[in-house]
């Protein structure tokens, strides 16, 4: 370990010089000088299977009875039947043990930047893996931990000055930059990209696993915590080797208007159609208030937020973003564990609101679990156990996924249609819209209240012959239609 780590260190002064001659940072197009073969390119630089690609999150951890690399491939036919396209894992790295949370520790306190979980199997497990990944024709990206490493990583004593110290030279763990004090991830070492060498390592710890593992791109962990120019001087490093799929847990624009990620988090989108259950009722706590509960100290109704809100949100959206989509969600691993399960969250609505994430502009993402209609809170520290039955919600989610895959108007950001409103007369409670694209057309009419609707579609925007995905059936829609929807019901159309 020590000696690669060293021979690393000298590589990387090495490499400092041209990196820091050649990367243009926030730039539109990057050049890398590859001696006799310049790579010049747009950012960001994406594959072509990302126009039209659906998302799932893999908590392996608690996927099998036996968490392995080699028992998840039993996974991959229903996967690949389903419509999942794209395989985001959560950290496959080990876990540190000193100052480990818990049983088994956070994932997100990395041991080693360049290994895997011994739990999870070898590397040559990870990378048979990965091959029958790509020959399923899906693609693979891990989630990376940028900000903080455990404290047993090597980097502590090898490297101690690519850490954030305390005045007496004490590594310390991350500090809220809202308050100045400790978030409490104490299991966690706090990472300082102040220091150009610690960001060259982080650069070459990323490039092993495009080069050298042959991954398909990464999910980068709170990479909003991150100075915006390190993404602009990372990005054209690994872009420089291959097209990748980029995908920032954030919600900032800067980093996808440089094209330094093609995808961020939907965040506000998420927690604004949380509001719009809780409002209505659906969810687990409006149901608590309104027979007189106190949940967590709150005695009264949720602030109103109806389906109208959703536009509001869109136009701030159009606003701040020029490249790029949201990847849009009902659960993550984060939402289960420490917000609720969608069930909890969203209640008879969860089947609604998720029809819309799939349809609506961005890429619809899956949560290990939501297949089978998980509503349980999986433990984050150790292991936890999923009861997969008979995977009821696969077929909902194939149909979806289905049209995504071949109506165009659905595709992934400037690949698909743009979402048109489609005023009903009621659109507090309906939210209804048009999309379309190179002759592809898909309506969407959903319900997002917990009481029967009636409503028109106005305009003549989504008129034509369609058929509904769901039920099979033919129907012509036409200007003022008069419709009625049952609670939380929903229909979609195309042509």
């Amino acid at each position: 370990m020590t000696n690669r780590f060293f021979l690393r260190a000298g590589l990387l002064f090495i490499g400092a010089i041209a990196l820091f001659a050649s990367c243009k940072n926030n730039s539109e197009k990057a050049e890398t000088s590859l001696v006799s073969n310049p790579v010049v390119f747009e950012k960001p630089r994406v594959p072509e299977w990302h126009k039209n690609a659906t998302i799932y999150e893999v908590n392996l951890r608690h996927y099998t009875p036996e968490n392995t690399f080699k028992s998840f491939e039993a996974e991959l036919p229903r996967l690949k039947e389903m419509g999942i396209d794209i395989l985001w894992f959560m950290p496959i790295h080990p876990v540190s043990v000193k100052n480990r949370k818990g049983e088994l520790g956070s994932p997100y306190a990395v041991g080693d930047y360049y290994g895997v979980n011994p739990d999870y199997g070898t590397m040559d497990d990870f990378k048979h893996l990965l091959k029958a990944i790509h020959d399923a024709g899906m693609y693979c990206i891990i989630d990376w931990v940028p900000n903080h490493s455990g404290w047993d990583n090597p980097w502590i004593t090898e490297h101690k000055d690519w850490y954030t110290q305390d005045k007496d030279g004490n590594v310390i763990d991350p500090i809220d930059y809202n308050t100045g004090k400790s978030w409490g991830w104490t299991d966690v070492a706090d990472l300082n990209f102040d220091n150009p060498a610690l960001r060259l390592g982080v650069i070459d710890a990323m490039k092993f696993w495009v080069k050298d593992v042959g991954i398909d791109g990464f999910r980068v962990d709170v990479a909003h915590g991150i100075p915006v120019d390190f993404w602009a001087q990372c990005s054209d490093s690994l872009y420089a080797i291959k097209p990748l799929f980029m995908l920032a847990e954030a919600e900032v624009p800067e980093i996808r208007n440089n094209g330094a990620f093609v995808m961020d988090y939907g965040w506000e989108m998420h927690h604004l159609l949380n509001e719009i259950a809780k409002y209505q009722g659906a969810s687990k706590e409006a149901k608590q208030l309104s027979q007189g509960n106190v949940v967590e100290g709150k005695a009264k109704a949720p602030e109103k937020k109806t389906a109208l809100d959703i536009d509001k949100m869109l136009a701030k959206k159009d606003s701040q973003y020029v490249k790029g989509y949201a990847m849009q969600f009902t659960s993550n691993h984060d939402e289960n564990s420490w917000a609720g399960t969608e069930f909890q969250r969203f209640g008879a609505g969860h089947k609604a609101f998720a029809v819309l994430t799939a349809t609506f502009d961005g890429m619809p993402l899956i949560y290990t679990g939501q297949e089978s209609a998980m509503d349980k809170q999986l433990e984050f520290f150790k292991k936890d156990h999923i009861d997969w039955g008979n995977y009821q919600y696969a077929g909902f989610y194939k149909t979806l996924f289905d049209l995504k895959h071949k109506n165009q108007a659905l595709w992934n950001g400037e690949h698909g249609g743009e979402l048109v409103k489609i005023p009903t007369g009621n659109d507090e409670n309906i939210y209804a819209f048009v999309r379309e694209k190179a002759g592809d057309k898909v309506v969407v009419v959903i319900n997002l209240s917990a009481k029967k609707q009636a409503f028109k579609l106005m305009g003549n925007q989504h008129a034509g012959a369609f058929t509904e995905v769901f039920t099979n059936q033919k129907q012509n829609l036409t200007e003022g239609m008069a419709m009625e929807l049952d609670s939380w019901t929903y229909r979609v159309f195309s042509n």
